[in-house]
């Protein structure tokens, strides 16, 4: 299986998803991390990224994500997917799963008031909102609790 964890920034997917794969002994792949570093350079200035900027990092998680399908290895991901185009973009197989960890405007910005490290601009918060596509083809599970508790309910809802 390939868990995709998806949702706004601050919605704890590399919290969660690193703990989960810990926990699962699965691989875990950041999606962050594939980023090309002129995205990188724009979010931190505060600049949404559009449908170009995305191409190349799309292509770079459906092609680790793919990776992990012909190698029958499991995988834990972090990565926004906002759009249903996206989401399909990297299901390349039927093994993927996506989890959209759902959180109010008002839990992100509080979380974004003291996350430090981070390249993502607070002040893309609502451009997030905005770009979110209702994840009908996702299973959703709420991310207001502590990162234990969402994965726990995570593996309780997909008998992981």
């Amino acid at each position: 299986m390939i868990l995709v964890l998806m949702g706004v920034t601050g919605s704890g997917k590399t919290t969660v998803g690193r703990l989960l794969a810990a926990q699962l002994a699965w691989r875990f792949i950041e999606g962050d991390d594939l980023h090309p570093p002129g995205n990188i350079a724009k979010l931190s200035r505060a600049i949404a990224l559009d449908d170009e900027d995305r191409r190349p990092w799309l292509d770079a998680l459906r092609e680790a994500i793919a990776g992990c399908v012909a190698r029958q290895q499991s995988a834990v991901v972090s990565c926004s997917a906002l759009q249903h185009r996206y989401r399909e973009r990297l299901r390349v197989s039927p093994q993927v799963v996506f989890v959209h960890l759902v959180a109010t405007p008002a839990l992100i910005r509080s979380r974004l008031r003291t996350r430090t490290g981070h390249f993502m601009h607070p002040a893309l918060v609502d451009t997030q909102y905005e770009l979110l596509d209702e994840a009908g083809d996702a299973r959703e599970i709420s991310a207001d609790a502590e990162p234990e508790a969402v994965a726990a309910e995570i593996r309780r809802a997909l008998a992981l």
